[in-house]
């Protein structure tokens, strides 16, 4: 089970990290062509642009994730809308973490849409989840909360918006299976600490607050430990109104 510390915790951001997060986002900031004319080696593609997102969110890498999967979140296949929200949201303030704000500050909103676009079209082999290391009892609660909820929390079921197969729903609601245990603990910390913010009203915002911290890692713990049905997508609307208010996905 993740510590209280690591689940309230963004990645550590070593000097290594940076020279490399450096080299690689020359790749998504630089215009069109410039890197083709000083290499005529080098095909002026988006795919050569994002090499920065791909390097840490690898969407042709069968493990999904670098860094042995630990913390990065998959975001191959994700909605485009959900895709460019976070980007702007980066760029805007919404989110906080460095490498990310500084790699979108300067881009303007078209090319944003292209990287989001690029990346849900992208649908690469999922691979198993790993075998879960929490108690039983832990799991069927994380189960409850993302199938059910909880009434007395005042807690809708996870899938009431994010769909039934938990793949997303187009434009804007993001899938959650076969994300890192450790990112989901840390949303949820960043939530309830308003690092992380979303347009009002902000329904995630408001469901960290009702959770307490052992629900937040039963919750990661089971999401964790499900794999991901072969061919899921985002559904392409939702089929019923959302259980509460949400800025993000009205």
């Amino acid at each position: 089970m993740a510590t209280r510390s690591r689940e309230h915790a963004a990645p550590p951001t070593s000097p290594t990290r940076l020279r490399l997060a450096a080299i690689l986002a020359f790749g998504l900031l630089a215009s069109p062509g410039v890197q083709a004319q000083k290499n005529g080696a080098v095909p002026d593609t988006l795919e050569q642009r994002v090499a920065a997102c791909i390097a840490c969110h690898a969407p042709k890498d069968s493990a999904g994730t670098t860094a042995g999967g630990v913390y990065f979140p998959r975001i191959a296949g994700k909605p485009a809308g959900y895709l460019y929200n976070q980007l702007v949201n980066f760029r805007d303030g919404r989110r906080q973490y460095p490498l990310m704000t500084w790699m979108v500050t300067h881009l303007p909103d078209p090319y944003l849409h292209e990287i989001a676009d690029y990346f849900a079209a992208q649908h690469p082999p999922v691979p198993p989840p790993p075998a879960p290391t929490a108690s039983a009892a832990v799991l069927a609660r994380g189960e409850q909360l993302v199938r059910r909820g909880d009434p007395v929390l005042k807690l809708p079921a996870c899938i009431a918006c994010h769909g039934q197969q938990l793949a997303g729903v187009a434009p804007g609601i993001p899938g959650l299976l076969n994300l890192p245990r450790d990112y989901v603990n840390a949303q949820f910390g960043a939530w309830r600490n308003k690092v992380r913010r979303a347009h009002a009203p902000d329904c995630m915002a408001t469901i960290a607050e009702r959770l307490a911290p052992g629900d937040v890692a039963a919750i990661s713990a089971w999401l964790a430990a499900q794999p991901t049905p072969p061919g899921a997508r985002p559904a392409e609307r939702l089929t019923r109104a959302l259980p509460m208010p949400c800025g993000s996905a009205p």
